[in-house]
């Protein structure tokens, strides 16, 4: 077994270290991890803070909004629509929430996210807000969700995101006015396996399931100002692959870390409109027996990776105006009073590349209640 297991962390930081581009910090992270060390679920409490279903990934800020340029009134040569848009309008689905397996527990939670995506972005630096019709898209995100543990080795996760959406963007009845949109729909059902019975310390797992396209995707205005790149919902139905290890740094397990990776690809789509596939990633550290009184406190720092392919179809954005790669700093900190939980992060963006002109944000927060029964 101890071949196979240094098998499969091999793979798995591999592939998180191939999705961060070279000038991330994230690649010397894995480096020190050595010689067999305590199983590293024997602590009382060694959960790292992280999303281990990695799906839409979740995708965070900088969340690029894939936004592109519109025509001006004024010009008269115009072949067809040009569409604005923001498919980075998502959340980072991985490295935020304290959900890996620790034996057959059951776990429910509420997740808060907030992002304001306000600053254009063209290629690896800001660009003119001229150049992009879309001005700002700010978005609350509540997903409640539950964790199952059939046993040690099989489990099943589900979430049913809600979102509200402030959009300002150019168009209205002249098609230059600067219009403001609001509105609140659920989003994409999540329904994930999970299956961590590799080792007798779940330190390694899988997790494999399907996004649902229940999200909407045909709110609107009466003169189309939102864009399918902008909606809440997809659309489509996704296929969702990830993975994800974790072991001591330390000899008495005060000092951990975790990798995870999660593959989303679309592959029913309505409308012709088709996502990019998404991989997110996350690599993070957290240091374990800290209290406060009888609440344990965990410190967490990870750097997670964003790469998105471009949108196709009729209905995406034209001229092309999707497709990213980003790099977050995420600070964060996990108060346990069991059996409740409560996590708080704040990602910065390190390194962002989009392709034409999109909406990023400059961070993202995130706070994360869960219950153990």
């Amino acid at each position: 077994m101890p071949s196979l297991k240094s098998l499969m962390f091999i793979c798995t930081v591999a592939y998180c270290l191939w999705t961060c581009p070279t000038s991330g910090s994230a690649q010397t992270a894995p480096a020190v991890l050595n010689p067999p060390i305590p199983d590293p679920l024997s602590l009382e409490r060694n959960r790292p803070a992280w999303r281990d279903d990695t799906m839409n990934l979740s995708h965070w800020p900088i969340s690029p909004d894939d936004s592109a340029n519109q025509l001006d009134a004024t010009e008269e040569s115009v072949e067809s629509e040009i569409l604005a848009c923001a498919c980075g309008c998502g959340i980072f689905e991985v490295g935020t929430r304290s959900m890996l397996p620790t034996g057959v527990n059951h776990t429910f939670y509420v997740e808060y996210a907030y992002q304001d995506q306000n600053i254009n972005w063209d290629g690896v630096k800001p660009a003119s807000a001229s150049a992009n019709d879309d001005k700002e898209i700010r978005t609350n995100f509540v997903t409640p969700g539950v964790q199952y543990m059939f046993n040690r080795s099989w489990g099943i996760q589900a979430e049913l995101p809600f979102a509200n959406r402030y959009f300002q963007t150019t168009g209205g009845a002249s098609g230059t006015d600067i219009v403001s949109l609001n509105w609140t729909t659920i989003g994409d059902a999540r329904l994930e396996g999970i299956y961590d019975g590799f080792f007798p310390d779940q330190s390694a797992g899988v997790t494999f399931g399907f996004k649902l396209p229940t999200g909407n995707f045909r709110h609107n205005d009466r003169f189309d100002d939102i864009d399918r790149d902008t909606e809440i919902g997809t659309g489509s139905t996704d296929i969702l692959l990830g993975g994800f290890y974790r072991n001591n740094l330390t000899a008495d397990g005060t000092l951990a870390w975790f990798a995870q990776t999660t593959l989303d690809v679309p592959v029913l789509t309505q409308d012709q409109y088709r996502p990019g596939v998404e991989s997110d990633s996350a690599l993070g550290v957290y240091l374990n027996g800290l209290k406060i009184g009888h609440i344990g406190v965990t410190p967490i720092m990870q750097v997670l990776n964003g790469l998105r392919g471009q949108d196709s179809g009729d209905n995406a954005a034209h001229p092309v105006a999707s497709g990213y790669e980003r790099v977050l700093l995420s600070p964060g900190v996990e108060f346990d009073l069991h059996p409740f939980m409560l996590y708080a992060d704040v990602e910065f963006p390190v390194y962002a590349h989009v392709t034409g002109d999109q909406l990023v944000g400059a961070d993202l927060f995130k706070i994360i209640l869960s219950y153990e029964f």
